[in-house]
């Protein structure tokens, strides 16, 4: 069994608290979404805010509620607050990056650019961080720098405008293709998760309309996208669908149209040519992992031949199986 992740959390509660006033009707800032989202990632064993206190006397005692440890960054004349906010976050998570090594996981609650330096440092320290703000006020270069960035305003129990609802909805039909892009071979459901988070650190399956990960595999086997076996971390695999000959006379084909007798093609732009000439076509539904694999395999069955040309800096395809020199 996988060790429990430690997480520290660390709230830049002004930002927050005032993000979510002003883009979320006036409704105050509440910590139970975070929480409950955190919950299913690990166990919370430091939460920190750092604000001027006498400026958030109703929101102080929701978080004391909640255990938060409340970090006063008093207001002085001549200074900024703000400034002050960030350096003393920045240095209490760096210091408990290097003291704390149980600690995993780190929480940055934030829609500001101006910690994205801590971000870099953090994982460059192996630690996973995890980023929270409120959509309309987080800067766009923070949310690609977190491992995840979950926008509170899209967690689930966070009171919204009603017309704000259904904008956050994504669309289920773009679900086939980036499942299947980020499914190499047989992976499990959690690294399939993972890999959907490098490329997209945004990326939740409530998004689009299901309540967990599983929800959404389930969704998708059923429309035949992937398939699934075992237990509490299903393998995942993409089905097998056609025939593996017919794509390599595809392929061959369309090699001889553009090579004619005799010549050759390279491998660049010639996806792009099999397309045009089966629209439906995809290496992925016939098991490989990359337009590359397919090629070869197609090589190894002998209905191309296939050689890297060092003149060219690519390869090269003929109909056919090469000559033996």
């Amino acid at each position: 069994m996988d060790q429990e992740e430690r997480i520290a959390m660390f709230l830049d509660y002004e930002n927050l608290a005032i993000s979510a006033r002003e883009t979320l009707g006036g409704h105050a800032f509440d910590l139970r979404p975070v929480t409950d989202a955190l919950a299913e990632r690990g166990r919370v064993v430091v939460r920190r805010a750092y604000a001027d206190w006498s400026f958030f006397g109703d929101d102080r005692r929701m978080l004391t509620r909640a255990h938060v440890e409340l970090i006063e960054i008093p207001q002085r004349m001549g200074a900024s607050r703000k400034n002050a906010a960030d350096i003393k976050m920045v240095v209490d998570a760096l210091e408990l990056a290097f003291e704390r090594d149980y600690i995993s996981t780190f929480v940055l609650g934030t829609g500001d650019s101006d910690f994205t330096p801590l971000v870099a440092k953090l994982r460059e320290l192996n630690k996973r961080v995890i980023g929270v703000g409120v959509e309309k006020t987080t800067s766009a270069l923070l949310p690609p720098a977190c491992d995840e960035f979950l926008y509170y305003d899209r967690l689930e129990g966070v009171a919204q405008p009603v017309p704000e609802v259904e904008a956050t909805v994504r669309e289920v039909e773009a679900l086939p293709a980036l499942v299947a892009q980020s499914v190499s071979g047989t992976v499990t459901a959690s690294r399939l998760k993972r890999t959907l988070l490098r490329k997209d650190p945004t990326f939740n399956e409530a998004d689009y309309g299901f309540r967990s990960f599983g929800e959404l595999l389930r969704h998708l086997a059923g429309e035949g996208v992937v398939e699934l076996s075992g237990g509490s971390d299903p393998e995942v695999s993409l089905p097998e669908h056609g025939d593996r000959e017919a794509a390599f006379a595809l392929l061959r084909s369309v090699v001889e149209s553009l090579a004619g007798p005799g010549g050759s093609v390279s491998l660049s732009g010639l996806k792009n040519q099999v397309r045009k000439a089966e629209p439906g076509f995809t290496e992925k539904k016939l098991g490989y992992r990359s337009f590359l694999q397919f090629v070869r395999a197609a090589g190894t069955a002998g209905a191309v031949g296939l050689s890297w040309s060092a003149d060219a800096e690519d390869y090269l395809l003929t109909s056919g199986a090469p000559k033996m020199a």
